[in-house]
């Protein structure tokens, strides 16, 4: 993956939220004044290389576990809706269950849980990529039994053959790119390799937005979701418990959003874990100005996954394994993603208080299949950045 390159434009509108104010000597002048000469040694570790606390070490340790907990610890890597890590393992030694938990819910920005069940089929499709190396035969069974929350089991036979690949290997390098991405066009051979995908998982295909119309009319359809969902309070409220805008707060719950997961530059990225918090509504402004500024700006292409019923839990939990092998293809392949789901999570909304469906309408024109409903929405570029950790429950906490 490419090192960083620069800082796009928006870097420069994030303060927490004024940081402007702070940057060049300004910023190293006033917080050593605040911290003190005598700790200036431990602040300019921080602000330069800054790489996390025991939240991010699952990351690291992750191929340090063997037998069925090192599937777990692969699980836990998934991508899933705002970082709610909504899963629970419970495990022998022929056998996983996975369970979810419905507390660990973004509320009415995933009104209809699609995003919960989705999140915890990209953990299931981990944990299924680690049983061949750890010398096992996985056979999931989808929601096995009357408990709602018990999404699947995975019985482990052991074989002799020991084998990974390359969407095993990206899982530790697996991190959603929120920053800005090159002007160059992703190459076809790498949207092939995504489309390859996608037509091995039966029930799914993909909708790309490449050009640019597509990626105009796409885009402006995901800003305006973004900005009707921070106009939704009751959204606006619910997103916002799970941003970790302190370290003694990522350490403690160890998920959620971060101002380091934003892939802003290291400076401004660093400096901002020093400053005081945010309010909900600086980081709602700072979200719809980084979703015009960077994400729908510097996107190279859209791919939008469609199944026939977006509503069935087993198209979620099937969407969310090929939404995990989809992101883990473009890691092998050195190409960014960042899941963008601004607008099915407006859907969901206006159709759980009965709104009028303007953005499901607009979605639709733009898909273009009546017989089609979107499932997840992601972007892809060639990075100026490589995407950063987010914070981990260990093994030891989900199991």
């Amino acid at each position: 993956m490419p090192v960083e390159k620069g800082s796009s434009i928006s870097d420069a509108t994030f303060s927490r939220r004024n940081l402007l104010h702070f940057l060049g000597g300004g910023l190293v002048t006033v917080v050593v004044a605040g911290i003190g000469v005598e700790t200036y040694s431990g602040f300019e570790n921080k602000l330069m290389n800054y790489s996390g606390g025991h939240a991010y070490d699952p990351w690291r340790d992750w191929q340090t576990y063997q037998g069925p907990l090192a599937l777990v610890a692969a699980a836990i890597l998934a991508a899933n809706p705002h970082n709610t890590q909504p899963w629970r393992f419970v495990v022998s030694p022929h056998q996983i269950d996975l369970f979810s938990i419905p507390s660990r819910t973004t509320g009415s920005t995933d009104a209809l849980g699609r995003e919960h069940v989705v999140g915890l089929g990209a953990a299931l499709e981990n944990l299924s990529l680690a049983a061949p190396p750890q010398g096992y035969v996985a056979t999931i069974t989808p929601f096995p039994g009357s408990d709602s929350t018990h999404v699947a089991r995975i019985a482990l036979t052991s074989t002799n053959v020991r084998a990974g690949g390359k969407l095993y290997d990206a899982i530790g390098n697996r991190h959603s790119n929120r920053g800005p991405y090159e002007s160059s066009p992703v190459s076809v051979s790498n949207i092939d390799h995504l489309q390859k995908q996608v037509d091995a998982a039966d029930g799914f295909s993909i909708k790309w937005f490449t050009t640019v119309n597509e990626r105009g009319a796409l885009g402006k359809l995901m800003i305006d979701a973004a900005q009707a969902l921070v106009n939704d309070t009751t959204q606006s409220i619910d997103g916002f418990r799970w941003f970790r805008s302190s370290e003694s707060a990522i350490e403690s719950h160890r998920d959620g959003l971060t101002d380091w997961g934003q892939d802003l530059s290291n400076l401004i990225s660093s400096g901002a874990i020093l400053l005081p918090p945010s309010s909900r509504h600086a980081g709602d402004e700072f979200w719809l100005g980084q979703t015009r500024t960077v994400h729908t700006k510097t996107a190279a292409a859209y791919g939008v996954v469609l199944v026939n019923d977006s509503g069935l839990d087993l198209s979620r939990l099937n969407g969310g394994r090929l939404l995990e092998r989809l992101h883990l293809t473009a890691v092998s392949d050195g190409v960014a993603f960042q899941h963008m789901n601004q607008i099915t999570e407006r859907i969901d909304r206006d159709a759980s208080i009965g709104a009028a469906p303007i953005l499901k309408e607009r979605f639709n024109r733009l898909i273009g299949d009546p017989l089609l409903q979107p499932l997840v929405s992601f972007r892809i570029g060639n990075p100026v950045r490589v995407g950063r950790m987010s914070p981990r429950r260990p093994v030891e906490w989900v199991t």
